[in-house]
């Protein structure tokens, strides 16, 4: 019970924080072995306080924690020496990224490939113009992890391959079908090559680009449900996203 009870040199990086009492903080962090986490930083809005300059956003951090409720208590978390700082558009798809895992992750549901993308995602945004290709990678990622793993290379149903001339309608659930004969069905329409592309990793074809926005927005929007996602609004409000 101790064991659970406490957790030690846990890697994790900080999602979210608001002001909990005079000079604390409540934290939600994104860990590699125990998922997301809340908990209470003690003391952390003090001037003198040692977690001031550690608790940032988008940068590698140790925590430890104890507590057997949903809301545990920091006892520690140490700056493990990070990336080069998010700015302008690049930070805006960093909260963007922890919007989506506060959102649709459970607590405490670790998956370790979703933080290794996570991780991933962090350190190309800020030497990169191409923020929408960073974001398809780790939307992709978050879908598997999620169950909604993406049907890029064959039809649903059928299984016959994705022809790159073909003009396809994916359904949410179930994956790509021929747009013609679909009519009543919901789902994205898109090019066959757009799909060939992104199980290819490759978002060079504007085409490519705006389709694939178009489809990860629709089948995020299927996960959320009734929940809305701010920072895409802002991105949107920017003409960038």
């Amino acid at each position: 019970m101790a064991e659970r009870a406490r957790r030690d040199g846990q890697a994790a990086y900080l999602l979210h924080t608001y002001a909990y009492r005079e000079t604390s903080l409540i934290a939600e962090f994104y860990s590699r072995e125990s998922g997301r986490v809340a908990v209470i930083a003690r003391g952390a809005r003090r001037p003198r306080s040692a977690l001031r300059g550690v608790l940032m956003a988008f940068q590698p951090l140790l925590i430890g924690w104890s507590g057997k409720s949903e809301l545990k208590t920091l006892h520690k978390a140490e700056w493990q020496g990070g990336y080069a700082p998010l700015r302008g558009l690049g930070l805006i798809c960093g909260f963007y990224l922890n919007e989506l895992l506060l959102k649709l992750l459970p607590r405490e549901d670790p998956h370790e490939q979703l933080f290794e993308a996570y991780a991933a995602a962090l350190a190309q945004l800020p030497g990169t113009a191409d923020h929408a290709a960073v974001l398809r990678r780790f939307e992709r990622v978050l879908l598997r992890e999620l169950g909604y793993g993406l049907v890029l290379e064959r039809e649903a149903g059928a299984g016959a391959p994705i022809r790159a001339e073909g003009l396809y309608r994916y359904v949410p659930e179930r994956g790509p079908v021929p747009a013609l004969g679909s009519d009543g069905q919901s789902g994205v329409e898109l090019a066959g090559q757009t799909l060939i592309d992104m199980a290819e990793d490759r978002y060079a074809d504007p085409r490519t680009v705006q389709q694939s926005k178009l489809l990860m927005r629709a089948l995020i929007n299927h996960c959320l449900g009734a929940q809305t996602l701010y920072t895409r609004q802002l991105l949107r409000d920017l003409q960038q996203f």
